[in-house]
């Protein structure tokens, strides 16, 4: 089902369901690959696998200068621990360096460090990693007997938030705007797509990789939002303005966004989210090689919440002429205005519309409704609904279609006989 034309654009997703695809971040969580599953070898770029050991907490630990390099796990006291212990190859040049790399990469997936699976991700897809920390107080955990239970419902929690940013990240890139509402959903979660996320043990941390293509604008459109949003909100706990708030838009800050962080925060005694750039792209411009973790705490959920208000309130409406099929008809009897709903083919960046029509408009889009054809109707977008509610409609008239689109729509029309029989009632 769609999503109902009165829910609020910012509700949180209920656990446990299984919503449609459309609104959610791709095939979010898309599982990590199996263990056995290692990267090709003769594709591997050795400075690449050894700055991912470096940034995973791997030790460098000697080798032959100029040959290889020997890596222990983050832990480890010395090589002869017992514990993994990696030969990598500094370059591809001698006969040995690709029989080195595989088996470097048949003990990574082989160990029993956490880490090590990470670096097979980020060796697997060339990817930007993001990673969210909550610190979740020991007795949030509750009694003994409910200690599992709570720690499942802290890694939901972390999962929703984290979808929350990504999916405000990917809006931020289609347009800077301090409240998305409806707009552009469908394009930004289509941008998320092939997303690899990380086990959220205790919903404490949880890591998501973001494939270079087509991941990176949104890895840097957050990068520099969530730290716009930082800086307006000291800005704002300094001096009790929020001018700062208006600024941060052009960086990608949004109702959206900060309705996000919210929801990562609560419950939580601070939170923390980092970056790390795919060694194999390089740094993308703008950004630090090593960026600095981003923090928000309790005392922060105020401003944020004043952020979001006013970026609701702010935001016009918006003049459009819309195209779109009647997929629902409603009216009190079988004259008078009436409520349509429309799903958008085209004139706007959202998935559907509700307007209410004068009698003879509202009798014009059932028929066109039941001959198959969509309507085009002219209006103000409202913000106050999420982009979700055309106000003031006018020249309602219907379109032409091609044949294709016009046999999916009478079959839809089929299915639901019934329904605009009895709501076209009278005409």
């Amino acid at each position: 089902m769609h999503r109902p034309m009165d829910e609020p654009v910012d509700a949180a997703m209920p656990s446990g369901t299984r919503p449609h695809p459309s609104e959610t971040v791709g095939h979010w969580p898309t599982a990590l690959p199996p263990v056995g599953d290692i990267p090709d070898p003769s594709r591997v770029d050795p400075a690449v696998l050894g700055a991912l050991l470096d940034r995973h907490g791997w030790r460098r630990r000697g080798g032959s200068a100029g040959r290889y390099s020997r890596w222990t796990p983050p832990g480890t006291v010395a090589p002869s621990g017992g514990g993994t212990s990696l030969l990598v190859p500094d370059t591809t040049a001698f006969p040995d360096s690709e029989d080195l790399l595989a088996e470097a990469l048949t003990a990574l997936a082989r160990s029993a460090a956490p880490s090590a699976r990470d670096v097979l991700v980020s060796l697997a897809v060339p990817s930007d990693e993001i990673r969210w920390w909550r610190d979740v107080p020991d007795g949030a955990l509750g009694a003994a007997g409910a200690a599992g239970a709570a720690s499942w419902s802290g890694a939901e929690q972390l999962r929703a938030a984290a979808r929350q940013i990504l999916l405000a990240g990917a809006l931020a890139v289609r347009g800077r705007t301090g409240f998305h509402g409806a707009r552009h959903r469908r394009r930004a979660l289509a941008s998320l797509e092939g997303i690899l996320v990380g086990p959220a043990p205790g919903g404490r941390d949880l890591t998501a990789y973001l494939p270079v293509e087509p991941g990176r604008a949104v890895s840097v459109r957050l990068y520099h939002a969530l730290h716009a949003t930082r800086e307006a909100i000291d800005f704002q706990r300094a001096t009790g303005g929020m001018e700062a708030f208006d600024g941060a838009v052009e960086a990608g800050v949004s109702r959206e966004l900060t309705q996000a962080v919210i929801a990562l925060v609560r419950g939580s005694e601070g939170t923390r989210i980092s970056f790390a750039w795919a060694p194999a792209a390089g740094t993308p411009e703008g950004c630090p090689a090593r960026p600095e973790p981003v923090e928000f705490s309790p005392g922060d959920l105020p401003a944020l919440r004043l952020a979001g208000a006013r970026y609701v309130e702010d935001e016009p409406a918006v003049n459009v002429r819309i195209t779109g099929a009647v997929v629902r008809m409603r009216r009190s009897g079988p004259r008078g205005a009436g409520i349509v709903r429309l799903r958008v083919l085209a004139g706007a960046e959202v998935p559907h519309v509700r307007l209410e029509l004068d009698e003879e408009a509202y009798r014009i889009a059932g028929h066109a409704h039941l001959v198959g054809l969509p309507i085009r109707v002219e209006g103000r977008l409202e913000s106050r609904d999420g982009f979700r509610r055309l106000t003031r409609a006018s020249q309602v008239v219907p379109v032409q279609v091609d044949e294709a689109e016009r046999d999916r729509l009478m079959k839809s029309l089929q299915e639901n006989l019934d329904f605009f029989e009895e709501a076209c009632t009278g005409e």
